[in-house]
């Protein structure tokens, strides 16, 4: 299938669906890839959006040919032009996009390559060399997604030596209102003992922070103890009224629920506390998006409800800044996964998602829901 013709489709399948408008940018076995995952979008300054995913070229693994793909909406998610590789590794991995849209109008795209068959077991056990294994590399755009730059990697200013495996969010990261980036991140510890490195224990979390646009960048928090109570895995960030940053992460240890949160007062540089479970948010371990609204102020959380499967996906909405949850706005009971939220205009809020009739792999869905629905 041709790009134009992939377009085509996009738009012939975009319908309403329990009032909200619903379209199709991915659909996993066409433009060339076995299988499209992990979500991410955003608005830029002059209202395109910015749909990426992972575009896997032989199949459903977290391993392999996998590049960056992207599409680009004009008219708020309604329909999608063709796909695009924003960035590519060859036949290797190029994979967890972390997009966001600066005050300058760039567009910085964070993410992470490694070779083709590290999977994460590998790393994981420290069977991988630090030449092919996780590193953190970043490109921009200039004009809306258009074309990109050159590469350039970050891993010297982003990865402790000692980290095996390593992930930036999934999602979108954000710029705060004082203009510094931050990109929620994690990692895994070396194992003590008779560990293999593979125990969820050796989760950490941490993020990365730039205050020049992205030039330079510097570790901020670390959130990493390996005492199987909350080890932090995939993570996402919005910035409160406040001022104060808020982290959400997936968790799957011994602590009550399967999220887990935290608070930073100096921009992502140090947690006011470590993360500390959330067990308002009930749904099964994977990964979630987070989103804060200003007019209303309304704090969104995207992700599976169900508490034992990835399906039913839901967003909910908090008014006191994470504290306590509410449930605001059910999609359907279908298989559903990962997901980003973004805002689209002053009515409107995008939820880009994994799902499907039968699976949550099937597509990546755009579904546009009116504020109205979740405040």
């Amino acid at each position: 299938m041709t790009s134009s013709e992939a377009s085509s489709e996009a738009r012939s399948e975009a319908g309403r669906e329990g009032g909200a408008e619903v379209s199709v940018p991915f659909r996993g076995g066409e433009e060339g890839y076995a299988s499209f995952r992990i979500p991410a979008v955003v608005a830029t300054g002059g209202g395109t959006l910015l749909a990426f995913c992972e575009g896997r070229v032989g199949s459903r693994d977290d391993f392999g040919h996998i590049d960056i793909v992207l599409k680009r909406s004009t008219d708020g998610g309604l329909t999608w032009g063709p796909l695009q590789v924003a960035a590519s590794n060859g036949e290797a991995l190029a994979g967890n996009p972390a997009p966001v849209v600066l005050d300058t109008g760039r567009i910085l795209l964070v993410h992470v390559r490694n070779a083709a068959l590290a999977t994460e077991d590998a790393i994981r056990r420290g069977k991988v060399g630090a030449a092919d294994g996780r590193r953190v590399w970043i490109l921009h755009s200039d004009d809306d997604g258009v074309t990109w730059s050159g590469l350039r990697e970050i891993t010297g200013q982003t990865k402790k030596t000692a980290w095996r495996w390593y992930a930036t969010t999934p999602g979108h990261a954000l710029q705060l209102t004082d203009g510094r980036v931050v990109v929620a991140a994690n990692h895994s510890l070396p194992p003590t003992g008779t560990d293999n490195g593979t125990e969820g224990r050796y989760n950490g979390g941490h993020c990365l922070l730039s205050d020049d646009h992205g030039e330079t960048w510097r570790i901020g928090y670390v959130d990493d103890n390996p005492d199987d109570y909350i080890n932090v895995n995939e993570t996402t960030a919005a910035e409160l009224p406040d001022g104060r940053v808020y982290f959400n992460t997936r968790t799957d240890s011994t602590a009550p629920g399967t999220r887990a949160d935290a608070y930073s007062r100096d921009g992502g540089q140090t947690l006011d506390k470590p993360f500390r479970p959330q067990a308002g948010l009930v749904g099964p371990v994977v990964e979630a998006s987070v989103l804060q609204l200003r007019d209303p102020d309304v704090l969104l959380c995207s992700g599976p409800a169900d508490p034992g499967f990835r399906a039913l996906m839901t967003v909910r909405a908090s008014t006191d800044d994470g504290v306590t949850w509410r449930t605001a706005h059910t999609v359907d009971g279908l298989p559903a996964a990962y997901s980003d939220l973004v805002r689209v205009d002053d009515g409107t809020v995008g939820l880009l998602y994994e799902t499907g009739d039968f699976g949550a792999y099937e597509t990546i869905t755009f579904r546009r829901i009116p504020v109205t629905a979740l405040t």
